[in-house]
């Protein structure tokens, strides 16, 4: 099988690409090499810093993706700066010493690589620095951010620190001056517990060295350019993340990527082709994949919920289908990012999210649709309580005026004037900074007392 859906992009392509694969003795995928004409050109042309990312498959192998990086590169597209896919049979010395052997006999601009950047779990750097001896290795700005936005999850901080630090964050990332680096620094040692701050290696945002290589981006450049590889690094997620059969998602990413070389750099983005429930065709005669597993999900929430469980639902998926963005997973919890929100979602049944809406009416919202949608998958009974399923509820004004109350109502509105202040701190000059902190500090103060110490 493997060698079948191998060979049709061969035959596919009127440029045949440079394709090197070994199968295993139980006719597996083993390793892989693949690079298409265009993606030479990129790499002749834009050879001075190679960009390293890793996607892992949930049988345990992981696609190397070198992108292009630096000032010269203006390129469009979600994947137009990829330049090579590659397989090791192991993320050991020997299997990514030939792996890069490979890259370097189809790429002779090798040798005029000056800058790489990887993630900060690269353990085999002595591999990489025998294989480019002229080459310096250093962290990338935007592994170091999705680095500390993990992190930040994962120390289930109160919501109101973690969204100031992912606000922080983000700022620093699009203007990675040494004085906001600093800033930043400074506000991690006050805001993380003294016993897990080491976890986070705040020592990264005061190597120099490591943002120089980032820092003569403009703030709308770094913007585009965190939003261009969030992008790209998504794409390759789902493809190759999500699927099982290693052959499928790489012969399904490389399909892609014919499609959208070249003159079709700019193209739209791709969905996964993974479904639980059905196979969905790819092809570009198709119909739009998106629409397809919109009409599916509204299905099983008209099928499954009540009417008015099913009008609040819609809702949500109405905001899911103009913005999702899944910026990260782990074994139990999906992180998804839709406009400006950011909550954790738990999708093992019955789902959950830490948005209001599902804490509220313990409804899907639209960070689990969002989820529902990347994997192709639709609403299951067991995903919901059982008061909503059909024929539990009378009215939506009698489910409202159950679950609403005043302490909500409250709590909703306290939320929202947090993160106005905290925006209007975090881009104000150090001189208001301090006469706006003076007047909260006073105003908390009056209410609560001198004496008890109330954390801003």
């Amino acid at each position: 099988m493997a060698l079948t859906m191998l060979n049709e992009l061969l035959i596919e392509d009127p440029n045949p690409p440079m394709l090197l694969y070994q199968i295993s003795k139980t006719a597996e995928l083993d390793t892989l090499n693949y690079q298409s004409c265009f993606m030479q050109g990129v790499f002749a042309h834009f050879p001075e810093i190679l960009f390293i990312h890793r996607t892992y498959n949930p049988v345990g192998k992981v696609l190397y993706t070198f992108l292009v990086d630096g000032p010269r590169v203006q390129l469009e597209g979600h994947l137009a700066r990829a330049v090579y896919f590659a397989i090791p049979a192991k993320e050991d010395a020997e299997g990514l010493a030939q792996m890069f052997q490979v890259f370097k006999k189809f790429n002779p601009a090798w040798e005029r690589v000056c800058t790489i950047l990887v993630d900060p779990h690269f353990l085999p750097l002595p591999t990489l620095t025998m294989e480019f001896p002229a080459a310096e290795v250093l962290l990338s700005a935007f592994h170091i951010c999705k680095f500390l936005q993990g992190k930040f999850y994962q120390l289930s901080l109160e919501q109101p620190v973690e969204r100031v630090l992912l606000t922080s964050l983000q700022s620093t990332m699009c203007s990675a001056t040494a004085g906001n680096l600093r800033k930043l620094y400074m506000l991690l040692s006050s805001c993380i517990p003294p016993a897990q701050l080491p976890e986070l290696h705040s020592h990264w945002l005061l190597n120099d060295r490591i943002w120089l290589a980032h820092r003569w981006r403009s703030r709308a450049e770094s913007s585009r350019y965190f939003q261009g590889l969030e992008v790209t690094t998504r794409v390759l997620s789902q493809f190759f993340g999500t699927t099982p059969c290693v052959e499928q998602g790489v012969t399904l990413l490389l399909r892609y990527m014919q499609q959208n070389s070249g003159d079709k750099a700019s193209s739209s983005l791709g969905l996964s082709p993974q479904n639980n429930h059905a196979p969905l065709d790819v092809s570009p005669e198709s119909p739009r994949v998106e629409q397809l597993v919109e009409a599916r999900i509204q299905h099983s929430l008209n099928a499954i919920c009540t009417g008015p469980a099913a009008q609040l639902c819609l809702g949500e998926l109405a905001v899911v289908q103009k913005s999702v963005h899944l910026i990260g997973s782990g074994s139990e919890k999906v992180n998804i990012q839709i406009l400006e929100d950011t909550h954790r979602v738990q999708p093992q049944p019955p789902a959950s999210c830490s948005c209001y809406f599902n804490q509220a009416f313990h409804l899907p919202c639209r960070h689990i649709l969002a989820l529902l949608s990347a994997r192709h998958q639709v609403l299951q009974p067991d995903m919901l309580p059982a008061q909503w399923t059909a024929g539990c509820a009378a009215s939506l004004d009698n489910i409202l005026g159950s679950k609403w109350s005043e302490t909500l109502d409250k709590h909703l509105a306290v939320a929202l004037l947090t993160e106005e202040v905290s925006q209007l701190l975090q881009h104000c000059s150090q001189e208001e900074f301090e006469r706006r902190y003076s007047t909260l500090r006073e105003l908390a103060d009056s209410w609560i007392g001198p004496y008890e110490q109330v954390q801003l």
